[in-house]
């Protein structure tokens, strides 16, 4: 979802960010420590979907990214088609010490590219890094993982903030690259979001598939 009000001349831009993954990955203490610098290590599987708004400063344009999480139990699958409609990016979680939640990634990305008909800015995030001393998944298979897909990828512990912000912002600025490259200048694009509000990016081929890899910064 790229919406675009006009206020005294300034332009604003809301993203829809989806969070998925297995349950207890810690998807949602990934985006309460994103969202609010908040960590709880007792918090409960998330019941139905939340969601938080988080404003950057990109190029001189205010982006607001709307990032969405919901359960990642199968019972609660029924929420998925309004959870991801109008998503233009997506994290990917997996628990670096358990294995399982690795080998379901793929399970995740077919059902993303199955409700997301949109270029969707994706990264693969392996989560908990700081459990170094029982990881399961190396660095090396999540890179590897990510570059067969073209997707970002990064290691981030939600305990001691490795590596939350980053991920989330780099998400955050590859979909405004995306939607800049393909739409912003268009005058058709313009007209549709004044009428509609709610516009879906391009599905052009440029620079939608590369792969940035990145060093976790983790110790153990």
């Amino acid at each position: 979802m790229a919406m675009e009000s006009d206020s005294e001349g300034e332009e604003e831009y809301l993203f829809k960010v989806v969070v998925i993954g297995d349950s207890a990955v810690g998807k949602s203490n990934l985006l309460s420590r994103y969202a609010r610098n908040e960590f709880n290590p007792h918090s409960k599987s998330t019941i139905g979907v939340e969601f938080q708004t988080q404003t950057l400063l990109i190029q001189g344009k205010e982006v607001r990214a709307q990032i969405w999480d919901t359960a990642g139990q199968e019972r609660f699958r029924a929420v998925t088609s309004a959870y991801y409609r109008g998503a233009v990016g997506a994290l990917l979680v997996y628990d670096i010490s358990r294995r399982a939640t690795f080998d379901n990634i793929a399970r995740w990305l077919d059902e993303l590219t199955s409700h997301c008909d949109t270029t969707v800015a994706r990264m693969l995030v392996g989560n908990k890094c700081d459990l170094e001393n029982i990881r399961a998944v190396s660095v090396e298979e999540g890179k590897s993982l990510a570059e067969a897909e073209g997707l970002f990828f990064m290691e981030t512990s939600a305990l001691d903030s490795t590596n939350v912000k980053q991920a989330f912002e780099m998400v955050i600025r590859e979909i405004y690259s995306n939607v800049s490259r393909k739409v912003l200048n268009s005058e058709s694009y313009k007209a549709e979001l004044s009428v509609n509000r709610v516009s879906l990016v391009s599905n052009g081929t440029d620079g939608s598939k590369q792969t940035q890899s990145q060093n976790p910064c983790c110790s153990g």
